[in-house]
């Protein structure tokens, strides 16, 4: 290779390396704001308080279409819920967003828990404690009770 050869793959390559480094250091920039984001979901998890219905209560189901042990997904207004009917009896209501990043939950009967398959968070189905998972805070409830053989939500 000649001299001038030599001295112009020396200019070229400054380009090329600062070409290389903007390339990584772009991705480097994603992928720390992709790491950062669900840091900053779980110290400020969505607002589900300021999300209220447009309704005051809704018949869902009859009592005897939810076997005890088992739950139902519905739609309280605008806003996705879930109704509970625990083993000893009792129906529970809750909103059904999760309180990490606002995936919708569902109750699984092998666990008996309100389970969000987003990450693995876990609640309990009386309560709505989160009892597992990043979930910070427990799910909304709401008031469920039994009218007439149909089970009733409203407002908590």
């Amino acid at each position: 290779m000649s001299a001038e050869e030599h001295q112009l793959r020396d200019i070229q390559s400054p380009g090329r390396r600062r070409l290389l480094g903007m390339i990584v250091g772009l991705f480097a920039a994603l992928w720390s704001v992709m790491a950062a984001y669900p840091i900053f979901r779980y110290l400020n998890p969505p607002k589900t308080a300021g999300q209220q219905s447009n309704i005051a209560s809704l018949t869902v189901a009859d009592a005897k279409d939810i076997p005890a042990g088992s739950a139902r997904n519905f739609q309280f207004g605008s806003i996705p819920a879930i109704v509970v009917h625990t083993e000893d009896g009792q129906f529970h209501a809750f909103n059904a967003i999760c309180t990490h990043l606002g995936c919708t939950v569902q109750f699984r009967e092998d666990m008996d828990r309100i389970w969000c398959a987003c990450h693995g968070g876990q609640y309990d189905p009386e309560t709505g404690k989160n009892l597992a998972g990043p979930p910070p805070k427990p799910l909304a409830p709401l008031k469920a009770e039994v009218q007439n053989g149909k089970v009733v939500v409203s407002r908590a």
